[in-house]
């Protein structure tokens, strides 16, 4: 019977281990289900980003009162559940504060430990006033209401309820109470319980230790169905992130062949191609659908933090334009869900269910909005690039459906005739300077 709470703890934590694992692989599988992207390029700059933008946080704290209060709970949500390490191995050995052993330090671990759990405590209830209370805009929008709103809400009340557990667990310890070290904060809250039998006091403080482990490996699995999947994804997110100019796009190998062999005197426009050409050509220009695009997009939409600042920054969006990159991301991320549901029903093998990520989620009117500013990509904290996704789709709307904007098919058929965006001759594109 002695063995018996080890042998729980061991099976609770095969069974959180394994699930975390499974979807770690549905995760991998959904986002290769993506076009390949070669991402080899300057690594050493790829992993200078990853260390200042995801570890360093450097372009979160752009904005100075979120972006401190978010540095402090992901320092002190980090810093403190090193001491998971400790708790599992006294879960499997059966020991107590193992750790303990090395002296004064741990003592000095642990206080910095209360001190940031506290810090944390203050910066969680600082955002739920921010999203609840003081509800800034960016929070309000539609494509935050229901589940993204409770989910974002949710993970705060998670966060409490495991530095509050920490807190007492230290503060019922009776044998890390008597340390005299270390309980920085927890020797304020053990006076709460003076009144208790220390029989009571010890069910209490291992009540707190099961409930913050078992707390802790709950929030581990939740992460693959909460906006916080980017506590994991935004390492390799900004480590692949894109590294050319924001204001370059990358042209379709198939039609810059055909502008060069258009521009060329040389060559035969009516020859047949050499053997093997033809493979060259898509079989779809741009995207519609979440497999059109690259694996890469598939990522950051996963790594979406629904922070809104993209949607915030955005001129299309601040104008009443239907337009918001946040809902373009969100929309990729519930497509891809969809599709690799599909999946898992059909064992492996996706059937059409008739529903695509253009029109189905995202509507032409949203793609048109776009300025092409690149503000969302500036305004992103983890590297996300929504308008990669929103360029990929409107080169399959005019390439494969002819579905551009009457503005923009006008423009496009005087460029063709005209050599220009204005419907005039070419022999005429010099008149205005006789006017003067």
């Amino acid at each position: 019977m002695d063995y018996l709470p080890n042998i729980l703890f061991a099976i609770i934590l095969i069974v959180s281990i394994g699930y975390f694992s499974r979807n770690v692989k549905k995760l991998s599988r959904n986002i290769k289900l993506g076009r390949d992207l070669d991402v080899s390029d300057d690594k050493p700059q790829r992993w200078k980003n990853m260390a200042m933008i995801a570890l360093g946080q450097s372009k979160m704290v752009k904005r100075p009162i979120a972006g401190f209060l978010h540095i402090i709970v992901y320092v002190g949500f980090v810093i403190i559940n090193i001491e998971v390490l400790e708790i599992i191995i006294d879960g499997v050995l059966g020991t107590h504060r193992i750790f303990s052993s090395i002296g004064s330090l741990y003592g000095v671990l642990i206080g910095a430990f209360e001190i940031l759990a506290v810090l944390v405590l203050v910066a969680v209830i600082a955002f739920w006033l921010r999203r609840n209370v003081i509800k800034i805009r960016r929070f309000l929008s539609d494509d935050l209401k229901g589940w993204p709103k409770s989910d974002g809400n949710l993970i705060l009340y998670f966060e409490v309820v495991l530095m509050c557990l920490f807190l007492i667990m230290n503060a019922t310890d009776l044998q890390f109470q008597a340390m005299d070290s270390g309980n920085v904060i927890s020797q304020f809250i053990a006076p709460w319980f003076s009144g208790f039998s220390e029989g009571t006091i010890h069910l209490i403080e291992r009540s707190a230790w099961w409930l913050h482990i078992v707390g802790i490996l709950i929030f581990l699995n939740y992460l693959y169905f909460s906006k916080h999947l980017h506590i994991l994804l935004a390492f390799p997110n900004t480590y692949y992130g894109k590294l050319s100019p924001q204001g370059q796009f990358n042209n379709l190998e198939a039609v810059t062949k055909e502008v060069k062999m258009m521009m060329d005197p040389n060559v035969d426009p009516f020859a047949a191609p050499p053997e093997g050409e033809e493979a060259a050509v898509p079989a779809k220009f741009g995207a519609s659908d979440v497999q059109d695009l690259s694996w890469v997009n598939l990522l950051s939409a996963y790594t979406c933090t629904e922070c809104g600042r993209c949607t915030s920054e955005c001129p299309a969006n601040q104008t009443g334009k239907k337009l918001s990159p946040r809902k373009i991301m969100m929309d990729t991320r519930d497509r891809l869900e969809e599709v690799g549901k599909n999946i898992d029903v059909n064992k492996g093998e996706f059937k059409d269910d008739g529903k695509q990520l253009l029109g189905d989620y995202i509507t032409n009117e949203e793609l048109w909005a776009c300025t092409s500013c690149n503000a969302c990509v500036e305004a992103c904290p983890v590297s996300i690039d929504p308008l990669n996704i929103i360029m990929q789709m409107r080169q399959y709307l005019v390439m494969e459906q002819s579905a551009a904007p009457m503005e923009l098919n006008t423009m496009m058929t005087n460029i063709e005739n005209n050599g220009a965006p204005w419907p005039y001759n070419q022999m005429d594109r010099l008149n205005w300077k006789n006017e003067a």
